[in-house]
């Protein structure tokens, strides 16, 4: 009978520690992101955070750089791109279209390459 709970004890601890292990599908990706100012700022990072399984964005003005953490099982970094793109904000993987520029406030805009 010890044997059978000893057997019964070391089967349920193994199952409930294997069922802890889990994989770590965030990612840390950071792009660069063209703006100029604050206003830039909150509508880059805004749009990130839109992104389905985006858990972090931080746009920095000076450098141009968002780096996010986002979860690879729920999007990707071209959703992100896309995202980005669509309020007005190339990146260097996707261009916004020129409705899209056009649309963003004076201060805002940018020299387009």
């Amino acid at each position: 009978m010890k044997h059978l709970i000893l057997i019964a004890l070391v089967t349920f601890f193994g199952f409930s520690a294997q069922a802890q292990t889990k994989k770590n599908k965030n990612l840390k990706y950071t792009t660069e992101v063209n703006g100029t100012c604050e206003q830039c700022k909150k509508r880059i990072e805004k749009a990130a955070f839109g992104v389905p399984g985006v858990k972090t964005a931080s746009w920095d003005i000076s450098s141009h750089q968002l780096t996010v953490i986002l979860n690879e099982e729920k999007s990707s970094p071209a959703d992100l791109n896309k995202a980005i793109a669509k309020v007005g904000h190339d990146t260097k993987e996707e261009k916004a279209t020129q409705e899209d520029y056009d649309n963003l406030h004076s201060c805002c805009k940018y020299e387009r390459q």
